[in-house]
């Protein structure tokens, strides 16, 4: 079984990267198939299956405390170590701690777990994409601006950062989807069919795409700094998760699925940041090492998914 899942995996990133590196595409399409997937595929596919669903298979108060709590704590310690134990400003810290708590959900989070859950995979991906956005991208954004603008009043910042958060099509899906669950009104068959079909393009693009951006990047420039933040991403982070919910007695699905979300590389976003806030030498490294260790890990644990 476990073979059914990582060589899927493997051949789509394998044609990802054989396509861009024997020129059958140009590297320029990247941006765009990454914004399709992230803006058009993955929202269609977890709206399609959260409103096919009812509120109570949604809302797992037990993995958004776990989750929550876990990626927080994580993102404490990183501050802890870069601001206050290394002395560096709160805007680069932020943003680094960032990279330590926060996973490639979007991409490689759902192209893993639709082939081990299905559609239900879609209740796990929505309240970690949940949790990611209003709780992490949220704190990075306010801590980092925040630093910089000291003028900007508290209330102004807090409400930019939402309405950003806000526009996001896949927070916006998620809304819809869980507000559709709520109420128990079905979507006609004639929207349901395109947005099922949608959805099923986002796990295999996913893949695709990663592989594709493997092309021409080298693991240069690793530091010891490098070192302790994919640490605290592969390592300290899905430990934490993993305990905060065997702790709470979460069903062994629940489990396996928060720690394997948490074990992922960190995400595209990660760079994003730190290309805008002057960061990028330094997130490059490691964000290229935790995608070559990281899976190492999920091949990992995937072997104990099955035992």
């Amino acid at each position: 079984m476990l073979i059914d899942i990582l060589l899927p995996l493997t051949l789509l990133l394998g044609l990802g990267y054989a396509c861009i590196r024997f020129g059958v595409l140009s590297n320029a399409l990247l941006p765009h198939l990454s914004q399709f997937v992230i803006k058009v595929s993955l929202p269609a596919f977890l709206l399609s299956a959260l409103a096919s669903k009812n509120l109570a298979q949604i809302w797992q108060p037990t993995y958004i405390a776990a989750y929550g709590l876990g990626s927080l704590l994580v993102f404490a310690v990183a501050i802890g170590y870069f601001h206050y134990y290394l002395r560096q400003h709160l805007t680069q810290a932020s943003v680094l701690a960032m990279g330590a708590s926060m996973s490639n959900t979007g991409f490689i989070g759902s192209a893993i777990l639709t082939m081990l859950l299905d559609s239900h995979a879609a209740v796990y991906l929505s309240l970690t994409l949940m949790i990611e956005n209003l709780c992490i991208v949220a704190l990075m954004l306010l801590l980092a601006e925040g630093a910089q603008q000291q003028r900007t009043t508290k209330w102004l910042l807090y409400r930019n950062t939402l309405c950003k958060l806000l526009k996001n099509p896949v927070i916006l899906a998620i809304l819809l989807g869980m507000l559709l669950a709520a109420v128990q009104i079905n979507l006609p068959s004639w929207l349901v069919d395109p947005l099922h079909r949608l959805g099923q393009t986002a796990s295999p693009l996913a893949l695709f795409i990663i592989g594709a951006g493997l092309v021409g990047t080298t693991l240069h420039s690793i530091d010891r700094e490098s070192f302790i933040l994919v640490a605290l991403k592969l390592i300290l982070m899905p430990v934490t998760i993993f305990g905060l919910l065997y702790v709470m007695s979460a069903p062994k699905e629940m489990l396996y699925a928060g720690t394997l979300l948490a074990a992922l590389p960190m995400p595209v976003a990660f760079a994003i940041f730190a290309e805008n806030y002057g960061l990028r030498q330094r997130a490059l490294a490691p964000l290229m090492l935790s995608t070559v260790l990281g899976f190492a890990v999920l091949a990992l644990l995937l072997s104990n998914w099955y035992t």
